[in-house]
């Protein structure tokens, strides 16, 4: 049994969710969001809630089971409060910026790093080190904040790099005379 698939997503009022065609649409103040349905799995919407079970007792049906419950969640969370991700920028020289669809990096390369923002995610940097990654769809805004992290992954030594706001970075001490 899965612990998260047994409990229900619960609809906040404002937000409507229909099932139609095999996807599952969600629409609430800040737009809309779809996934398709797994044929594994049941959904049911009903007294504000939408519940989440297996089809059937097969084994890959109930391991689908609180991934897709997790999913239909991800929906509704996203278009009442959308999804952030706070990236820091740590080191000497190190700097970024928004102009209009891109965002330029400074990390200590030959060159700056251009990189488009893409649809439907909204980037801010309230200061030259800080980047601001927010969105309603948590895969694309998690995506892309880790297509920026890659650029310079912060190293254990300095710490210098692009880490996550309160990601904890491994330490090490250097080397002695």
């Amino acid at each position: 049994m899965s612990r998260i698939g047994k409990r229900a997503v619960a609809i906040p009022s404002g937000v409507t969710a229909t099932i139609e065609n095999g996807s599952l649409n969600v629409k609430g103040p800040k737009g809309t969001l779809s996934m398709s349905t797994s044929d594994l799995i049941s959904y049911k919407i009903e007294d504000g809630e939408i519940s989440v079970t297996p089809a059937n007792d097969s084994k890959p049906a109930r391991s689908h089971w609180g991934m897709q419950r997790t999913l239909v969640s991800n929906l509704i969370e996203g278009v009442t409060d959308g999804f952030t991700k706070v990236l820091e920028i740590s080191g000497v020289g190190y700097r970024a910026s928004v102009q209009g669809k891109t965002l330029k990096l400074q990390l200590g390369f030959s060159h700056d790093v251009d990189l488009p923002v893409p649809e439907g995610i909204e980037v801010k940097t309230p200061d030259q080190t800080t980047v601001e990654i927010s969105g309603m769809d948590k895969q694309k805004v998690g995506q892309f904040a880790a297509e920026i992290r890659e650029w310079r992954k912060p190293e254990p030594y300095k710490g210098k790099g692009v880490k996550y706001r309160g990601e904890y970075i491994f330490r090490k001490e250097g080397k002695k005379k």
